[in-house]
């Protein structure tokens, strides 16, 4: 059990409030009815008012019967009685007044949200509860996992409700990929986040897998376990012993299920107690594993002013991996960072489990912060960070910090061109070179050149990077090693051309491979961004930030959405940060055109705007467990290396004799036609030269 005195001293029956919903009748169908739910919302709520001594008016009680209301049990107490005066259909129209308008404004510190009723997984494996009114147009429900953090945010009070325990008896299926099955895209929106605000999350089955329900009782299996447990309880009793109920839950549903008597197993969503410890929900009861030691008060007292106002910076997401190696612990799977601000990534830090050495994660997650806070010339922030690391070290006795890895340097050609000022043919063109500094190679001197003229002078070189890329050197060059990237800064009509389809002569025989199989090609577009700078360095920020994942960072982009008012859209926010163009030629110019306006910095389509066959997430992204690519799992940071593996593949591919065989490998190769992709990869932070070359 969480000790008692941990939990906010003010805690009681007073300042807690809840949602207590039960649907048992869908307006969509009459299949979909099933009798249990509300029964069991009436239980939880007998409990809260009964032994919890939570009042009444703290509960709001939703309901929708199959029965008469007055046919269901209420026990005949004061405040069983009120609720049965105040409780309210369980439609969507009642769930968010209660859950986003009623209940913020209430002075409370613990929150019981209570569900039962049907529950499917969305695309993203967001947990989905239709609602009473829940229609065959729309099946109207509440999105958990959005509302869950929606109360993370300062959209509720920074004092309210630290603590908050969502306790789910449904199913967890995916839904039906159905035009019937019309879930539409529900998200609250939010804030920004809070840092101290707990979540406990208990679901009554997995992803994938039903809840069982006992139709003759009129009771969720779920729910009988879970008041088994707390039903006799007091409210900080139950609130400090929740994590161990939840264990002795998950082990009764493991017995029942060896036994082959019940199917479910419930699942811990959020792997922490109250007091932030790290348990496994299959895990044997015994000892915890050690933690990494934990930051004092000073330490959170300095983080506090170093962070104010800060953004996450570029490298926050090699910060936070690189501190797990430093301490010796296993870095969490999955990709992307835990917060959306610097302090909530260091509070995630700060409760993991750690190594044996006694190292708080935070600290060298600093230590990055400032090694490249230097680099990118913040000094003063630079050197505010070190001291706090410095005296940290100190005060805690802490071992030394090693010197952070330098950030990877890649050696890219930049070819810039540009439309002469006087409307005619050919293109003024220049070259730079970028390894650790960038040196200008060539340009067109102030005379239009024809696009072959570039590609010969790019071919000739690359020729004498590689030449000196072994250390010889050549008189006036500094030494480079092979080229990896091919940037063309184009303008708006070139985004479009085949550059990446140039010829290359390679080896003794000047054997010609295209440029895109060689190295990484992309095109930029930086010249056409004046009027969206703010939104472009914006998007690319919160993309670097996060390490080039996170759920909303990729968006799929179909036909029947490109409209006038696609560009406005993409602008709204910082997500989406790359688009994959599944879009036929007729909407082709409109989309490239909204991917600018909208400051999207990454862009991936095939060439022409040819709807792409297999589709371009198939190509990209890796397969999630059920087989299907997950556009959360796509590396967008990785998509140069990962589209010249495609071409490469692509060209493998097509040079395969007919019915020749192929091993397993190559059987999951990508088909003839990667070779049509187009890279749009516009990087603020490394543009050479944005003046005219006119």
């Amino acid at each position: 059990m969480t000790p008692a005195d941990f939990l906010p001293p003010a805690l009681g029956p007073r300042r807690t409030f809840a949602l207590v919903a039960g649907v048992e009748r869908y307006e969509i169908s009459h299949h979909w009815n099933l009798r249990g739910p509300a029964r069991d919302a009436l239980r939880f709520a007998r409990w809260l008012t009964g032994p919890a001594e939570v009042p009444a008016g703290n509960v709001r009680l939703l309901l929708s019967p199959l029965d008469a209301p007055d046919d269901l049990d209420w026990t005949d107490t004061p405040a069983m009685a009120a609720l049965r005066t105040a409780h309210r259909p369980a439609t969507e129209e009642n769930v968010k007044a209660v859950l986003l308008d009623e209940l913020p404004q209430c002075e409370g510190d613990l929150l019981w949200i209570f569900w039962a009723g049907h529950g499917y997984l969305g695309p993203r494996q967001e947990l989905m509860l239709p609602c009473a009114d829940a229609s065959r147009g729309q099946i109207r429900h509440l999105n958990l996992d959005s509302a869950l953090r929606w109360w993370r945010t300062d959209l509720v009070k920074p004092r309210r409700f630290p603590l908050q325990a969502a306790l789910v008896d449904s199913c967890r299926v995916d839904a039906p990929r159905d035009a019937r099955w019309n879930f539409g895209t529900t998200d609250y929106g939010g804030g920004s986040s809070v840092p101290g605000r707990r979540q406990f999350r208990l679901y009554a089955s997995r992803e994938g897998e039903a809840a069982q329900n006992d139709a003759e009782r009129g009771a969720g299996r779920f729910t009988e376990a879970l008041l088994g447990e707390i039903g006799h309880r007091s409210l900080r009793e139950s609130v400090s012993g929740l994590p161990g109920a939840a264990l002795s839950i998950h082990r009764s549903f493991q017995e029942l299920r060896e036994r082959g008597e019940g199917w479910q197993l419930p699942q811990f969503v959020v792997d922490r107690d109250w007091d932030a410890c790290s348990f496994l929900d299959d895990g044997p009861p015994g000892p915890r594993p050690p933690r990494a030691a934990r930051l004092d008060q000073p330490a959170w007292d300095g983080l506090g002013e170093l962070f104010e106002g800060r953004e996450l910076p570029r490298g926050a997401h090699e910060a936070y991996t690189w501190a797990f190696k430093v301490a010796g612990c296993t870095t969490p799977v999955g990709g992307g960072l835990p917060g959306d601000s610097l302090l909530e990534v260091v509070q995630d830090l700060d409760e993991r489990q750690g190594g044996r050495g006694g190292m708080p994660l935070a600290v060298p997650f600093v230590r990055f912060l400032a090694e490249r806070a230097a680099k990118a010339g913040d000094e003063a922030w630079a050197g505010r960070l070190t001291d706090w690391v410095h005296a940290t070290r100190e005060r805690l006795g802490l071992p030394a910090v090693p010197k952070p890895p330098p950030a990877p340097h890649r050696t890219v050609v930049h070819v810039r061109l540009e439309a002469p000022p006087d409307g005619g043919p050919g293109h003024l063109a220049r070259m730079w070179l970028r390894g650790e500094r960038t040196e200008h190679i060539w340009e067109s001197e102030g005379a239009p050149v024809r696009l072959d003229a570039v590609r010969e002078e790019l071919v000739r070189q690359l020729a004498l990077i590689g030449a000196t890329s072994d250390g010889s050197g050549e008189a006036g060059r500094r030494t480079y090693r092979a080229v990896d990237r091919v940037e063309f800064h184009v303008p708006y009509e070139l985004l479009d051309a085949d550059f990446d389809q140039w010829p290359v002569p390679r080896g003794p025989r000047g054997r010609a491979h295209a440029l895109g199989q060689l190295h990484q090609v992309v095109v930029r577009c930086p010249q056409e961004r004046a009027d969206t700078r703010a939104e472009w360095h914006t998007s690319w920020r919160w993309l670097c930030a996060r390490g080039g994942r996170h759920p909303d960072a990729v968006r799929v982009v179909e036909d029947s959405e490109v409209t006038d008012a696609l560009g406005l859209e993409l602008a709204d926010g910082p997500a989406p940060a790359c688009v994959l163009a599944h879009t036929s030629a007729a909407s082709h110019a409109v989309l490239l055109e909204s991917v600018l306006e909208g400051g999207v910095p990454v862009a991936v389509w095939r060439r022409g705007g040819g709807v792409p066959a297999p589709a371009l997430l198939d190509l990209l992204a890796p397969a999630g467990p059920d087989g299907r690519p997950d556009p959360g799992a796509l590396d967008v940071l990785a998509l140069p290396a990962r589209v010249r593996e495609v071409r490469r593949a692509a060209a493998l591919a097509a040079a395969r004799p007919p019915g020749a065989a192929c091993d397993a490998a190559s059987a999951r190769q990508p088909p003839p036609g990667g070779d049509q992709l187009v890279l749009l990869w516009d990087d603020p932070d490394d543009v050479p030269g944005l003046r005219s070359l006119a």
